[in-house]
């Protein structure tokens, strides 16, 4: 890590493979089979037109890709309205197709996803802003981004955990971005993403070609998304004091607040 870059900027998370304890049901080898196969389908044909159509055909796709793979995902809450700024606790890279599927979003991602085989240009394609946590002079020009963003009516996710958990364990908020919201004027929607098996997290040592042949390999997948009702910012408001109260908001969903 270089000099520059401090642990509140680039969290880390201490979870890793003791967090899951392998005790999940797989899925038949040839049902594992079938879905790696009917993901590659999926990306092939719809990564082209949600890059092209963008709105309701990504909420298609990610819905897609979600079935394919076995993950159903149930949403409970109020739906966001257009023009807030979604804020999720995150577990895996499958937080992005749950959010996708329950309402049209924008996302804030790592500047590494940039490079990510085919989803790297679909992102960038697709209007994903990207956060590049090892060079913290460039988080006002990212702020900007997500504010003109949410003052055209354009709903954004971020993850503001800064790095993945396992679901039992969680990072404190950081404020960073919620600066965006207070600029613009627009709603903060806290959003609790949990799982029924630990065999989703993107943790440790992950790479995605792990991850995405574990989360096959599990019999069934089950994401609950629960949207608390929105924080709606005064003008001045403190971004710190607006991150503990949209993570003090998802208690008692399914989510443990950070000690």
């Amino acid at each position: 890590m270089s000099a520059a870059v401090t642990p509140l900027w680039q969290p880390a998370s201490a979870c890793g493979d003791r967090c899951r304890p392998g005790d999940a049901r797989h899925a038949p080898a040839g049902t594992v089979g079938l879905r790696l196969a009917g993901l590659i389908v999926v990306l092939a044909i719809g990564l082209p037109l949600a890059v092209l159509l963008r709105g309701a055909a990504a909420r298609t796709l990610a819905r897609a890709l979600l079935a394919v793979l076995g993950v159903r995902v149930a949403h409970r809450g109020p739906a966001p309205r257009a023009g807030s700024l979604l804020v999720a606790n995150h577990v895996s890279w499958l937080d992005v197709l749950a959010l996708l599927a329950i309402s049209p979003v924008h996302l804030v991602a790592k500047h590494d996803v940039r490079a990510w085989p085919a989803v790297g240009a679909a992102a960038r394609r697709s209007g994903t802003i990207f956060i590049d946590r090892g060079r913290p002079r460039t988080l006002p020009a990212t702020v900007g981004e997500v504010a003109a963003a949410l003052r055209a009516g354009r709903s954004v996710a971020v993850f503001p955990e800064g790095t993945t958990y396992c679901g039992a364990e969680h990072g404190a908020f950081r404020p960073a971005l919620f600066q965006a919201a207070i600029d613009a004027g627009a709603p903060v929607a806290p959003v609790a993403i949990r799982y029924d098996t630990t065999q989703a997290a993107f943790i440790g040592d992950d790479t995605l070609a792990g991850s995405l042949v574990r989360v096959a390999r599990t019999r069934r997948t089950t994401i609950t998304v629960t949207t608390a009702p929105a924080l709606r910012p005064m003008p001045g408001a403190d971004r710190r004091a607006l991150a503990r109260a949209a993570q003090r908001s998802m208690a008692g969903h399914g989510y443990r607040l950070a000690a």
